[in-house]
């Protein structure tokens, strides 16, 4: 194999070809999003079971990251490679199951050696091929057509533009079906317990706000220097002044002492209550910390007081508090 001379234009000109095509190739599935469509979402909509997802060499790539997909969306799904579907993983395979298969040829000789099997379970089959008159294709319960014009490889040969097409149509799917079940932003969270992304959608205020004896807070008549005390000790920047109910009157931060140090009656011995920020952001205890994030940053503030109904103190928490439980 001879290797060419490095040339940019010639680079940015394959390039731009392989995006073109591809495109065009996206572009060419609209006008086959019909009943065949809608009734492919049907038979996994009425499965009991799972969708399992097929498919050798770049097809089965692809359906490994379909079935992921599906997965993480609502639609149970996991991906059976057809080449060990034939030495036992077929055993994965119930009568509740709908199967997924994908071959740009229709002919793979892995797929048609499993395909009498699946048949005799008696389970939905779905397939995606390029070609509707195919072995695959005629055997499936729905067929949708994924093929494209031509592939971004310019010998024509690697899959490219058509596995393109076939994640696509794939993404299509579950999407459809995400929005057929009602699926929440909270239930695809549940499926990403350990990412950012799910720290945003579970974890709420009441997870990481202080509370008890963590929490600072100070009586209304107590004096300025003792608010600095009980502020220092929380470490939190802030301090809650509270009724004998624990009801919130009002907020002292860093934020307060720095314009009483630049005042001309300065006082440590004063009242508290004389110097705070009287009705202060507050937040509840069951938003999103997400939400207690929106709201500071918003705000431009570094801390919010968490009350219930009846404006009694139940927390505190701040920036830091967040950025440590990796809301951001």
């Amino acid at each position: 194999m001879e290797q060419k001379a490095l040339h940019p234009d010639n680079l940015l000109r394959m390039a731009h070809e392989v995006v073109d095509i591809e495109r065009d190739a996206i572009g060419a599935l609209t006008s086959r999003l019909d009943e065949t469509f809608v009734e492919a979402c049907r038979l996994m909509l009425a499965c009991e079971g799972r969708v399992i997802v097929t498919g050798m060499g770049k097809s089965g790539h692809i359906g490994g990251k379909i079935a992921a997909t599906l997965a993480s969306t609502g639609t149970p799904a996991f991906f059976v490679h057809p080449g060990e579907a034939s030495h036992g993983d077929l055993g994965m395979i119930t009568e509740r199951d709908v199967v997924m298969a994908l071959s740009n040829s229709g002919e793979t000789a892995e797929m048609l050696a499993i395909l009498p099997v699946i048949k005799r379970l008696g389970v939905g089959l779905v397939a995606m091929t390029g070609r509707p008159d195919s072995t695959l294709a005629r055997s499936a319960d729905v067929h949708l057509d994924v093929g494209v014009e031509q592939e971004a490889c310019p010998l024509n040969l690697a899959p490219t533009a058509s596995t393109t097409a076939t994640l696509v149509m794939g993404d299509a799917l579950a999407v459809a079906l995400l929005d057929a079940r009602g699926f929440q932003p909270e239930d695809f969270a549940l499926s990403h317990p350990g990412g950012s992304l799910g720290r945003r959608l579970l974890l709420h205020v009441r997870d990481v706000m202080h509370t008890g004896e963590r929490l600072p807070k100070i009586g209304p008549q107590q004096s300025v220097k003792q608010g600095l005390l009980v502020m220092t000790s929380g470490g939190l920047g802030m301090a809650a002044i509270v009724d004998d109910q624990d009801r919130l009157l009002g907020l002292f931060t860093d934020g307060d002492l720095r314009r009483l140090l630049d005042s001309s009656d300065f006082d440590l011995d004063s009242a508290i209550e004389r110097v705070m920020t009287p009705d202060p952001r507050t937040c509840r205890d069951n938003i999103l910390a997400a939400e207690a994030m929106a709201i500071m940053e918003r705000d431009k503030i570094n801390g919010l007081l968490v009350v219930d109904e009846n404006r009694k103190l139940k927390g505190a928490l701040n920036m830091h508090d967040l950025l440590r439980a990796g809301v951001a």
